[in-house]
């Protein structure tokens, strides 16, 4: 039997290296096995995988102990997320994780904070995000969504907010029971002086979820409909329009929380890239070693970015603007990355996954569509690019954008 780290965790004389070996072993002797094709099956897998990880102690890396979380050090989340990548198991549902957790923790009450935390680490509770807007996407503080408070003042519990609105773009709403969303509580052109935040249950009535299929074939995005759904008070995070600092938060982590996670995943991802390349014989050109190489480099790069972030976080509890740039180097790595496979396949990269010959099941063509729309989550490449140049390198705003220091 593997002990847990909840037994092990406050032993002081454990080394990194013993970490890694018991995180290794526990991740092989629970490894849940290869998913089921059926979604609701999967999710039922994928969620028993989420409790017997949380069960163990070996759930939320860098979240507090006191939320269930393992409270680890600056290099043993560096360890965690290399070996939680090469282990293949699954990754956390939604988006609640590395985006409305921190945002909770660090503004959310005791009572909030109780309720939610614990059910969200554990995945008895999948959460997803809704900002973007049909007419608000890269400026934010233009969203329309509203929220009008009936039944008492902005702290009665018996008040509660009237949402209506729709959101766009939703990762995992699909499957999501809740959505942290952002409304306008103030007079219309308040911009992000009126916004609020608030938890808003997926299954309540007036909401609606719809799939977006994308190029890939499969629906990754959904649109909400909100018609007069009723959302209690106790569901706001922070101080009714006052949701723009929470804003800033969430997003700053949302660009963080794949910087370390996705240098691991793309270590592999490029270790199986090189193999292809072997076994289609390309390995002889110049070319093609000179951009694998390239490739090797910025995966290092992109690990000793997420290794820098995690160390902001620890020491400043934000990762501030510095996120858009490896928000921003990694999305145009995965493209880049994508392209260059495709090249590699030639006339092969044609062939989707039903094809029978389609070489990998057509994994890489899969990727290469999916990727397409990496420059566009999480705040455009344009707006990463304003961000940069103006809260990092310090450049003038472009007067044809809206304002990054109050938007994202």
């Amino acid at each position: 039997m593997v002990t847990t780290l909840r037994e092990r965790r406050d032993d002081p004389v454990e080394t990194d290296e013993q970490f890694r070996a018991s995180l290794r072993a526990f991740l092989s002797e629970h490894h849940p096995g290869r998913g089921p094709k059926d979604p609701t099956e999967r999710l039922a897998w994928q969620k028993a995988w989420l409790a017997t990880l949380f069960d163990a102690g070996y759930a939320g890396p860098s979240w507090p102990r006191e939320f269930g979380g393992m409270e680890l050090s600056f290099a043993r989340q560096v360890i965690y997320q290399e070996e939680y990548a090469k282990a293949r198991v699954p990754r956390p549902l939604g988006t609640g994780l590395g985006i409305a957790a921190p945002t909770i923790i660090k503004y959310g009450t005791a009572e909030q904070k109780q309720r939610f935390l614990r059910p969200m680490l554990r995945g008895d509770m999948v959460w997803a995000q809704g900002y973007s807007e049909p007419g608000a996407g890269s400026d934010l503080p233009a969203l329309r969504t509203s929220a009008r408070r009936e039944g008492g003042d902005p702290d009665s519990p018996n008040a509660e907010y009237i949402v209506n609105g729709q959101k766009v773009w939703n990762s995992a709403a699909d499957i999501a029971d809740i959505i942290f969303t952002l409304v306008r509580t103030g007079p219309p052109g308040s911009r992000q002086d009126g916004i609020s935040y608030l938890l808003i249950d997926v299954h309540a009535p007036g909401v609606t979820v719809r799939p977006l299929r994308d190029l890939t074939g499969d629906a990754h995005f959904c649109e909400i409909f909100f018609n007069d759904v009723r959302v209690p008070v106790a569901n706001r995070i922070g101080a009714e329009n006052g949701g723009w600092p929470l804003v800033r938060t969430s997003l700053g982590h949302e660009r963080a929380a794949g910087a370390m996670n996705q240098a691991a995943l793309y270590r592999r991802v490029l270790d199986e890239l090189i193999e292809l390349a072997h076994e289609r014989g390309a390995t002889a050109d110049p070319l093609v070693r000179d951009r694998l190489a390239d490739f090797e480099m910025r995966v290092w790069i992109m690990r000793l970015t997420g290794m820098r972030t995690i160390a902001d976080i620890m020491a400043k509890g934000e990762p501030g603007p510095a996120s858009s740039t490896s928000r921003l180097f990694i999305v145009t790595f995965e493209q880049d990355l994508h392209e260059f496979a495709l090249d590699l396949l030639g006339c092969y990269g044609i062939l989707g996954r039903r094809d029978p010959h389609a070489v990998q099941r057509g994994r890489w063509v899969w990727g290469f569509l999916r990727t397409r729309a990496s420059t566009i989550g999480a705040g455009t490449a344009e707006i990463q690019r304003n961000t940069i140049a103006e809260q990092v390198l310090g450049l003038p705003r472009d007067p044809a954008m809206p304002d990054v220091r109050r938007s994202r």
